[in-house]
């Protein structure tokens, strides 16, 4: 196989037209085209680089009668599962539809309550002419309702993302020229995700602010329930932005084996996993127990924002050991 063909065999390996490789090493479509075609030869540099984009030898790129050189031939990694750019490209769209259905779903779950506490509020103002219990019932209906909704979603979404579930637990080799792609769509994304980082811990930290002051200025009850619907809005958004950025971001990193998904790091979510099923749970226990117990609805919800500082500190330790 002489230079021309192998360039073309890569190229299209990885998924690119001439014009992205061209762009890639800054050279005309012609170039390319004249390369594969073996009407001209690049110059050393663009060989080089070649070498680079591809992933492969000089050697490779440069003797005709070296045919493999581009499969690894690792011992150590001979044995892994392999992902194919197909693999590598289906993955990265279905993480990018998780991180649009997933953190709608955990947003509508923060909602939830808000029907309930609307209802119980007009009630006590007088403007539903039915009774408390009436009120309460409707409420919990649909906070129900919309809980329903939000886990029918994680279970769809979940089924989807089930076939890459390995990755997240076993070790795999990527296969030529993945790594590139998914490094160069890190990197144009990462300004994105920094933004809405950002955003989402800075409405987070403001949630509460509305609410305080209410208490504060001893405000009439459809002010305090305002504004904890406005607390429970603005954690929706702030949750939204930081899960969907996260499941993203995650997405290359889990390709790369980077972060949070080196060797180290996948034992360690392995543990975190089988701690977070049980806190959890005890910690919606006790806030639904302790809200109807004393009714302080208004106040019970500054359990949440505890319990999750609690968690990140136990995670935290569980990655240090």
């Amino acid at each position: 196989m002489i230079l021309g063909e192998k360039i073309m065999e890569l190229r299209k390996k990885n998924g690119w037209s001439q014009e992205e490789l061209a762009g890639k090493l800054k050279v005309s479509r012609q170039s390319v085209s004249k390369w594969e075609s073996a009407m001209s030869v690049p110059e050393l540099d663009k060989v080089l680089q070649l070498s680079e984009i591809f992933e492969v030898s000089t050697d490779y790129l440069l003797k005709d009668d070296k045919e493999e050189d581009y499969v690894p031939g690792n011992p150590e990694t001979a044995a892994m599962r392999k992902v194919t750019m197909e693999e590598a490209q289906e993955f990265i769209r279905v993480r990018k539809e998780a991180s649009l259905w997933i953190p709608a779903g955990v947003a509508a779950c923060i909602l939830s309550p808000a029907p309930l506490f609307l209802l119980l509020g007009m009630w006590e103002e007088g403007r539903l002419m039915i009774s408390e219990d009436m009120a309460s019932g409707i409420g919990f209906a649909l906070v129900l309702l919309i809980v329903a909704a939000a886990v029918g979603n994680f279970i769809l979404t979940g089924m989807k993302l089930g076939k890459y579930e390995w990755m997240e637990k076993e070790e795999f080799e990527l296969c030529y020229g993945i790594a590139g792609m998914v490094k160069e769509r890190q990197e144009a994304e990462a300004a994105g995700f920094s933004r809405k980082i950002a955003v989402g811990v800075i409405f987070c930290i403001l949630s509460g602010v509305p609410l305080f002051l209410l208490s504060v200025l001893n405000g009439n009850e459809t002010a305090q329930t305002g504004g904890l619907v406005f607390l429970l809005l603005m954690v929706a958004a702030g949750v939204y932005l930081l899960t969907s950025a996260g499941i993203r971001k995650g997405s290359y990193e889990q390709l790369l084996q980077e972060g949070d998904y080196t060797r180290e790091a996948k034992e360690a979510s392995r543990i975190i996993g089988r701690i977070a099923a049980v806190y959890w749970c005890v910690v919606t226990a006790v806030y639904l127990g302790w809200s109807f117990l004393t009714g302080n609805w208004h106040s019970t919800w500054v359990m949440w924002p505890v319990a999750g500082i609690l968690f990140g500190a136990i995670a935290g330790v569980v990655k240090m050991k």
